[in-house]
């Protein structure tokens, strides 16, 4: 099945590898305008002259989405280059996972701003001209974590399902606006995160 995205902008954060990586390229190959954000400048114009070589349509943002003001300016750029967003992916993260008394409150904290305040914060972005345009899609990456969480499964598992959560208020808030709102629940799949997690274990 072929679904044409010409015309539409979409945002992709964590787009410079991994799962954010295939889905721009996905977006970008049905036609959308992309712009993929990460914190690494070397990845993103790696992945930049990747799509580049296919004819794509992207531009690269480098940007903390740990950081509240980072994620304003970087938002900014993307309208004042591209127009708007029409499409929003919430795939920044990385995966942390000890037992609960390991985790300090540096780690909380710095846990919830990657995961749950970047979505929240892009998102609040973004939902207004979605509304006023009344066309929106927002994608929360998320793991199945986020609904059957295992011990030793914090900080993360405790983020996913504070975004199960707001995706969950998002998607009731947003239906009438036609603003669909949906989690992508991720399972094990071989990765950069994961190599890289794994390599760094041997």
């Amino acid at each position: 099945m072929n679904i044409s995205l010409e015309h539409k902008v979409a945002l992709v954060t964590g787009g410079s590898k991994g799962i954010g990586l295939a889905v721009a390229r996905a977006f970008a190959r049905s036609g959308a305008a992309v712009a993929i954000v990460a914190r690494g400048a070397e990845a993103l114009r790696a992945a930049r002259v990747s799509f580049e070589g296919e004819g794509l349509n992207v531009r690269d943002y480098v940007c903390d989405v740990a950081n509240a003001s980072a994620i304003e300016a970087v938002f900014g750029r993307v309208v004042a280059d591209l127009g708007r967003v029409d499409i929003l992916v919430n795939n920044a993260g990385t995966s942390r996972a000890m037992a609960f008394e390991a985790v300090t409150d540096d780690i909380w904290q710095a846990d919830l701003d990657l995961k749950l305040f970047a979505a929240i914060r892009m998102s609040r972005l973004a939902w207004p001209g979605m509304k006023q345009r009344r066309w929106g899609r927002i994608i929360n990456v998320l793991n199945t974590a986020a609904k059957a969480p295992p011990a030793a499964s914090a900080p993360t598992s405790v983020s996913r399902a504070a975004g199960m959560a707001l995706t969950k208020v998002l998607a009731h808030e947003g239906g009438e606006h036609n603003i669909l709102v949906n989690p992508l629940l991720v399972g094990l799949i071989v990765s950069d995160q994961w190599v890289n997690k794994h390599a760094a274990c041997k």
